[in-house]
């Protein structure tokens, strides 16, 4: 179990998912939004809808159903938090 926590660890880490490091919202396209939700998965509901571009501020990612998701902060609306999908995330 720590040889899977560790290599959890360093995965989340090479994708840049280290806590408290910026983030930009990236590959939603023009015409959509990336759904910022309440948890860590699909099944969570929707706080709002998020723009390519959007400045993120990342903490922690866990795995769900085989998909990381990351817990984020708006970079200029610090109290508007939820989790998407690491994915969608790119360095600022």
């Amino acid at each position: 179990m720590r040889t899977q926590s560790a290599a959890l660890l360093a995965l989340m880490l090479l994708a840049g998912c280290a806590a408290g490091s910026g983030a930009v919202v990236k590959g939603v396209g023009p015409d959509d939004l990336l759904k910022l939700r309440e948890g860590p998965g699909l099944d969570h509901a929707i706080i709002i809808g998020l723009p390519d571009g959007t400045r993120l501020t990342r903490q922690d990612c866990v795995t769900n159903n085989g998909k990381v998701w990351c817990k984020v902060t708006l970079t200029d609306r610090p109290g508007i938090s939820g989790y998407v999908s690491a994915e969608y995330l790119g360095h600022r």
